[in-house]
Protein backbone atom coordinates (compact mmCIF):
# COMPACT_ATOMS: atom_id res chain seq x y z
CA UNK A 1 0.00 0.00 0.00
CA UNK A 2 2.92 2.38 0.81
CA UNK A 3 4.11 1.78 -2.85
CA UNK A 4 0.76 2.60 -4.34
CA UNK A 5 0.60 5.87 -1.90
CA UNK A 6 3.58 6.53 -2.94
CA UNK A 7 2.74 6.75 -6.40
CA UNK A 8 -0.39 8.68 -6.21
CA UNK A 9 1.88 11.34 -4.52
CA UNK A 10 4.44 11.25 -7.28
CA UNK A 11 1.54 11.92 -9.90
CA UNK A 12 0.84 15.78 -10.92
CA UNK A 13 -2.67 16.83 -9.85
CA UNK A 14 -6.04 16.69 -12.61
CA UNK A 15 -5.54 19.70 -14.48
CA UNK A 16 -8.27 22.39 -13.26
CA UNK A 17 -10.78 23.56 -15.92
CA UNK A 18 -9.37 27.25 -15.47
CA UNK A 19 -6.19 26.02 -16.70
CA UNK A 20 -7.01 23.83 -19.53
CA UNK A 21 -8.18 27.07 -21.48
CA UNK A 22 -6.26 28.18 -24.17
CA UNK A 23 -6.52 31.94 -24.67
CA UNK A 24 -5.95 33.62 -28.03
CA UNK A 25 -3.33 36.40 -28.81
CA UNK A 26 -3.93 38.84 -31.32
CA UNK A 27 -7.18 38.97 -34.01
CA UNK A 28 -9.39 36.34 -32.39
CA UNK A 29 -11.85 37.06 -35.84
CA UNK A 30 -9.18 36.09 -38.43
CA UNK A 31 -6.50 33.63 -36.36
CA UNK A 32 -4.01 36.26 -37.31
CA UNK A 33 -3.95 34.43 -41.01
CA UNK A 34 -3.26 37.06 -44.12
CA UNK A 35 -6.63 38.33 -45.44
CA UNK A 36 -6.85 37.20 -48.54
CA UNK A 37 -5.75 33.30 -46.93
CA UNK A 38 -8.86 33.98 -44.74
CA UNK A 39 -10.97 34.84 -47.57
CA UNK A 40 -10.68 31.83 -49.66
CA UNK A 41 -10.91 29.33 -46.82
CA UNK A 42 -13.84 31.00 -45.83
CA UNK A 43 -15.47 31.03 -49.34
CA UNK A 44 -14.05 27.19 -50.32
CA UNK A 45 -16.72 24.84 -50.49
CA UNK A 46 -14.10 21.99 -48.85
CA UNK A 47 -14.89 24.50 -45.68
CA UNK A 48 -18.19 25.71 -45.98
CA UNK A 49 -19.42 21.87 -47.42
CA UNK A 50 -17.22 19.54 -45.91
CA UNK A 51 -15.60 20.38 -43.17
CA UNK A 52 -18.92 22.08 -42.00
CA UNK A 53 -20.11 18.47 -41.05
CA UNK A 54 -16.92 17.58 -38.47
CA UNK A 55 -18.35 18.86 -34.77
CA UNK A 56 -15.71 17.07 -32.93
CA UNK A 57 -11.96 17.52 -32.35
CA UNK A 58 -11.23 13.81 -33.09
CA UNK A 59 -13.58 13.85 -36.51
CA UNK A 60 -10.88 16.76 -37.79
CA UNK A 61 -7.89 15.27 -37.10
CA UNK A 62 -8.69 11.92 -38.71
CA UNK A 63 -9.15 14.18 -41.63
CA UNK A 64 -6.06 15.61 -41.42
CA UNK A 65 -4.88 12.34 -41.13
CA UNK A 66 -6.27 11.10 -44.66
CA UNK A 67 -6.38 14.24 -46.33
CA UNK A 68 -3.18 16.29 -45.41
CA UNK A 69 -0.56 16.10 -47.61
CA UNK A 70 1.80 18.97 -47.44
CA UNK A 71 2.04 22.65 -45.11
CA UNK A 72 1.74 25.31 -48.19
CA UNK A 73 -0.89 27.66 -47.63
CA UNK A 74 -1.75 27.35 -51.98
CA UNK A 75 -1.81 24.00 -53.65
CA UNK A 76 0.82 23.19 -56.06
CA UNK A 77 -0.25 25.42 -59.14
CA UNK A 78 -3.26 27.01 -58.81
CA UNK A 79 -1.55 30.10 -58.20
CA UNK A 80 -0.96 32.57 -61.18
CA UNK A 81 1.40 35.40 -60.58
CA UNK A 82 3.41 35.37 -63.49
CA UNK A 83 4.02 39.07 -64.82
CA UNK A 84 2.92 40.58 -61.39
CA UNK A 85 5.12 42.90 -59.93
CA UNK A 86 5.28 45.48 -56.89
CA UNK A 87 2.63 44.76 -54.29
CA UNK A 88 0.60 42.13 -56.86
CA UNK A 89 3.85 40.27 -57.20
CA UNK A 90 2.35 37.56 -54.28
CA UNK A 91 5.64 37.05 -52.28
CA UNK A 92 3.85 37.79 -49.12
CA UNK A 93 0.13 36.27 -50.17
CA UNK A 94 -1.14 39.94 -51.35
CA UNK A 95 -1.59 39.05 -54.72
CA UNK A 96 -3.99 36.90 -57.18
CA UNK A 97 -5.20 33.93 -54.74
CA UNK A 98 -5.39 30.40 -55.95
CA UNK A 99 -7.01 27.43 -54.66
CA UNK A 100 -6.27 27.52 -50.82
CA UNK A 101 -4.86 24.06 -48.99
CA UNK A 102 -6.42 21.37 -47.35
CA UNK A 103 -3.96 21.97 -44.66
CA UNK A 104 -5.11 25.73 -44.24
CA UNK A 105 -9.01 24.88 -44.08
CA UNK A 106 -8.48 22.10 -41.38
CA UNK A 107 -6.14 24.44 -39.62
CA UNK A 108 -8.67 27.12 -39.55
CA UNK A 109 -11.09 24.48 -38.95
CA UNK A 110 -9.14 23.52 -35.56
CA UNK A 111 -9.42 26.98 -34.78
CA UNK A 112 -13.19 27.11 -34.62
CA UNK A 113 -13.00 24.54 -32.60
CA UNK A 114 -11.07 26.57 -29.88
CA UNK A 115 -8.86 24.33 -28.94
CA UNK A 116 -8.10 23.40 -25.14
CA UNK A 117 -4.61 23.16 -23.95
CA UNK A 118 -4.91 19.11 -23.48
CA UNK A 119 -6.12 18.76 -27.37
CA UNK A 120 -2.94 21.19 -28.49
CA UNK A 121 -0.69 18.84 -26.69
CA UNK A 122 -2.35 15.87 -27.89
CA UNK A 123 -2.00 17.09 -31.79
CA UNK A 124 1.62 17.94 -30.63
CA UNK A 125 2.34 14.24 -29.43
CA UNK A 126 0.21 12.30 -31.99
CA UNK A 127 1.92 9.10 -33.24
CA UNK A 128 -0.28 8.81 -36.64
CA UNK A 129 0.88 11.65 -39.08
CA UNK A 130 3.83 13.83 -38.62
CA UNK A 131 1.14 16.47 -40.71
CA UNK A 132 -1.02 16.06 -37.88
CA UNK A 133 1.68 17.16 -35.60
CA UNK A 134 2.54 19.82 -37.97
CA UNK A 135 -0.36 21.42 -37.49
CA UNK A 136 -0.37 21.52 -34.20
CA UNK A 137 2.65 23.55 -34.03
CA UNK A 138 1.19 25.99 -36.82
CA UNK A 139 -1.47 26.23 -34.56
CA UNK A 140 0.71 27.54 -31.74
CA UNK A 141 2.52 29.92 -33.80
CA UNK A 142 -0.63 31.68 -35.32
CA UNK A 143 -3.04 31.90 -32.02
CA UNK A 144 -0.50 31.74 -29.29
CA UNK A 145 1.69 35.12 -27.16
CA UNK A 146 5.32 35.38 -28.99
CA UNK A 147 6.79 35.07 -25.24
CA UNK A 148 4.88 31.43 -24.70
CA UNK A 149 6.29 30.15 -27.77
CA UNK A 150 9.55 28.75 -26.67
CA UNK A 151 8.17 26.96 -23.93
CA UNK A 152 5.76 25.11 -26.33
CA UNK A 153 8.52 24.25 -28.66
CA UNK A 154 11.71 23.29 -26.25
CA UNK A 155 10.71 19.97 -25.93
CA UNK A 156 10.49 19.26 -29.61
CA UNK A 157 13.68 21.31 -30.69
CA UNK A 158 15.51 18.06 -31.96
CA UNK A 159 12.50 15.60 -32.73
CA UNK A 160 13.65 13.65 -35.36
CA UNK A 161 10.62 12.64 -37.35
CA UNK A 162 10.46 13.74 -40.92
CA UNK A 163 7.75 15.46 -42.69
CA UNK A 164 7.47 17.10 -46.34
CA UNK A 165 6.10 20.64 -46.01
CA UNK A 166 6.44 21.30 -49.71
CA UNK A 167 3.65 20.87 -52.26
CA UNK A 168 4.23 18.58 -54.69
CA UNK A 169 7.12 17.02 -52.42
CA UNK A 170 10.96 17.47 -52.56
CA UNK A 171 11.35 19.24 -49.13
CA UNK A 172 11.73 16.54 -46.75
CA UNK A 173 12.86 17.69 -43.12
CA UNK A 174 12.46 16.79 -39.47
CA UNK A 175 10.13 18.21 -37.33
CA UNK A 176 12.69 19.58 -35.20
CA UNK A 177 13.79 21.71 -37.87
CA UNK A 178 10.51 22.71 -38.89
CA UNK A 179 9.91 23.73 -35.21
CA UNK A 180 13.15 25.63 -35.06
CA UNK A 181 12.15 27.99 -38.66
CA UNK A 182 9.21 28.40 -36.86
CA UNK A 183 10.88 30.28 -33.74
CA UNK A 184 12.99 32.14 -35.57
CA UNK A 185 11.87 32.98 -39.26
CA UNK A 186 8.17 35.00 -40.09
CA UNK A 187 8.10 33.37 -43.84
CA UNK A 188 6.15 30.70 -44.56
CA UNK A 189 6.41 29.48 -48.20
CA UNK A 190 4.01 32.42 -49.88
CA UNK A 191 2.70 33.94 -46.54
CA UNK A 192 3.60 35.03 -43.13
CA UNK A 193 3.51 34.06 -39.36
CA UNK A 194 2.78 36.98 -36.73
CA UNK A 195 5.70 38.87 -36.15
CA UNK A 196 7.46 38.26 -32.86
CA UNK A 197 9.13 41.76 -31.45
CA UNK A 198 12.67 42.10 -31.34
CA UNK A 199 13.15 41.89 -27.60
CA UNK A 200 11.25 38.25 -27.62
CA UNK A 201 13.20 37.64 -31.17
CA UNK A 202 16.21 37.99 -28.82
CA UNK A 203 15.66 35.76 -26.14
CA UNK A 204 14.22 33.43 -28.06
CA UNK A 205 17.74 33.51 -30.03
CA UNK A 206 19.89 33.02 -26.57
CA UNK A 207 17.20 30.22 -25.50
CA UNK A 208 17.91 28.24 -28.46
CA UNK A 209 21.66 29.30 -28.40
CA UNK A 210 21.58 27.72 -24.81
CA UNK A 211 19.73 24.87 -26.12
CA UNK A 212 22.06 24.29 -28.56
CA UNK A 213 25.43 24.37 -26.49
CA UNK A 214 23.41 21.60 -23.78
CA UNK A 215 22.41 19.35 -26.29
CA UNK A 216 25.86 19.39 -27.91
CA UNK A 217 27.69 18.99 -24.40
CA UNK A 218 25.28 16.03 -24.00
CA UNK A 219 25.53 14.34 -26.92
CA UNK A 220 29.48 14.58 -26.52
CA UNK A 221 29.31 12.96 -23.13
CA UNK A 222 27.06 9.98 -24.63
CA UNK A 223 29.45 9.43 -27.46
CA UNK A 224 32.82 9.63 -24.93
CA UNK A 225 30.77 7.53 -22.86
CA UNK A 226 30.46 5.02 -25.24
CA UNK A 227 26.04 5.60 -26.06
CA UNK A 228 23.48 3.13 -25.11
CA UNK A 229 25.47 0.17 -25.62
CA UNK A 230 27.68 0.35 -22.81
CA UNK A 231 25.06 0.46 -20.24
CA UNK A 232 25.63 4.10 -19.29
CA UNK A 233 21.91 5.09 -18.55
CA UNK A 234 23.11 8.39 -17.40
CA UNK A 235 24.61 9.82 -20.41
CA UNK A 236 21.83 8.10 -22.11
CA UNK A 237 18.87 9.92 -20.99
CA UNK A 238 20.85 13.48 -21.04
CA UNK A 239 21.11 12.85 -24.55
CA UNK A 240 17.40 13.25 -24.76
CA UNK A 241 15.79 12.54 -28.24
CA UNK A 242 18.80 12.82 -29.91
CA UNK A 243 19.34 9.71 -32.63
CA UNK A 244 22.81 8.62 -31.75
CA UNK A 245 23.17 6.30 -34.48
CA UNK A 246 24.42 9.53 -36.62
CA UNK A 247 27.68 9.84 -37.76
CA UNK A 248 30.64 12.23 -36.97
CA UNK A 249 30.18 14.12 -40.24
CA UNK A 250 26.37 14.37 -39.80
CA UNK A 251 26.71 15.37 -35.90
CA UNK A 252 29.06 18.02 -36.82
CA UNK A 253 27.52 19.77 -39.94
CA UNK A 254 24.21 20.02 -37.56
CA UNK A 255 26.64 21.26 -35.25
CA UNK A 256 27.75 24.57 -37.68
CA UNK A 257 24.22 24.82 -38.83
CA UNK A 258 22.79 25.75 -35.37
CA UNK A 259 25.97 28.26 -34.83
CA UNK A 260 25.39 29.65 -38.31
CA UNK A 261 22.77 31.93 -36.75
CA UNK A 262 20.11 29.46 -37.18
CA UNK A 263 19.61 30.41 -40.77
CA UNK A 264 16.96 28.95 -43.71
CA UNK A 265 15.37 25.72 -42.63
CA UNK A 266 17.05 24.15 -45.43
CA UNK A 267 20.34 24.31 -43.26
CA UNK A 268 18.60 22.25 -40.53
CA UNK A 269 17.15 19.93 -42.93
CA UNK A 270 19.46 16.81 -44.08
CA UNK A 271 22.21 16.03 -46.58
CA UNK A 272 19.52 14.61 -49.41
CA UNK A 273 17.63 18.35 -49.76
CA UNK A 274 20.99 20.28 -49.91
CA UNK A 275 22.17 18.19 -52.74
CA UNK A 276 18.60 18.34 -54.27
CA UNK A 277 19.04 22.30 -54.09
CA UNK A 278 22.38 22.01 -56.28
CA UNK A 279 20.55 19.59 -58.72
CA UNK A 280 17.92 22.34 -59.20
CA UNK A 281 20.17 25.33 -59.60
CA UNK A 282 21.94 23.16 -62.22
CA UNK A 283 18.85 22.18 -63.84
CA UNK A 284 18.12 26.28 -64.09
CA UNK A 285 21.36 26.84 -65.36
CA UNK A 286 21.14 24.24 -68.44
CA UNK A 287 17.34 26.06 -68.85
CA UNK A 288 18.48 29.16 -69.14
CA UNK A 289 21.15 28.06 -71.63
CA UNK A 290 18.46 26.18 -73.52
CA UNK A 291 16.21 29.21 -73.66
CA UNK A 292 19.58 31.96 -74.77
CA UNK A 293 20.25 28.91 -77.91
CA UNK A 294 16.65 29.09 -78.47
CA UNK A 295 16.96 33.02 -78.61
CA UNK A 296 19.89 32.68 -81.06
CA UNK A 297 18.68 30.58 -83.03
CA UNK A 298 14.95 32.18 -83.49
CA UNK A 299 16.56 35.43 -84.07
CA UNK A 300 19.08 33.71 -86.65
CA UNK A 301 15.70 32.53 -88.66
CA UNK A 302 14.38 35.51 -88.02
CA UNK A 303 17.12 37.02 -89.71
CA UNK A 304 17.33 34.47 -92.84
CA UNK A 305 13.82 35.28 -93.84
CA UNK A 306 14.94 39.03 -93.66
CA UNK A 307 17.41 38.05 -96.39
CA UNK A 308 15.31 36.32 -98.40
CA UNK A 309 13.09 39.22 -97.96
CA UNK A 310 15.51 41.61 -98.83
CA UNK A 311 16.68 39.30 -101.98
CA UNK A 312 13.25 38.70 -103.41
CA UNK A 313 12.68 42.12 -103.57
CA UNK A 314 16.17 43.11 -105.12
CA UNK A 315 15.70 40.42 -107.84
CA UNK A 316 12.16 42.51 -108.05
CA UNK A 317 13.47 45.74 -108.91
CA UNK A 318 16.30 44.26 -111.18
CA UNK A 319 13.79 42.37 -113.37
CA UNK A 320 11.07 45.48 -113.72
CA UNK A 321 14.04 47.83 -114.39
CA UNK A 322 15.31 45.04 -117.47
CA UNK A 323 11.62 45.11 -118.60
CA UNK A 324 11.65 49.36 -118.91
CA UNK A 325 15.30 49.91 -120.75
CA UNK A 326 14.31 47.58 -124.06
CA UNK A 327 11.56 50.12 -124.45
CA UNK A 328 13.34 54.02 -123.65
CA UNK A 329 15.62 52.57 -126.56
CA UNK A 330 13.06 51.56 -129.24
CA UNK A 331 11.39 55.31 -128.84
CA UNK A 332 15.08 56.79 -129.07
CA UNK A 333 15.66 54.56 -132.18
CA UNK A 334 11.91 55.94 -133.41
CA UNK A 335 12.99 59.18 -133.36
CA UNK A 336 16.26 58.67 -135.12
CA UNK A 337 14.48 56.88 -138.24
CA UNK A 338 12.35 60.17 -138.49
Amino acid sequence: MSEIEDYNQQKPGKTSKQHNILPIWGNEQTMNLNPLILANIQGSSYFKVHLFKLKTYHEVVDEIYYQVKHLEPWERGSRKTAGQTGMCGGVRGVGAGGIVSTAFCLLYKLYTLRLTRKQVNGLLQHTDSPYIRALGFMYIRYTQPPADLFDWYVDYLDDEEEVDPRAGGGGSTTIGALVRQMLIKLDWFSTLFPRIPVPIQKQIEQKLAEHNRQSNASKGANYRGGGIGNGNNSSASSAGNYNTGRTESDRREHDDRDRRDYGDAEKYSKDRPVRRDDRDRERERDRDRERDRDRDKDRRDRDRVRERHRDRSRSRDRRDRSRERPRHRSRSRDRRHR
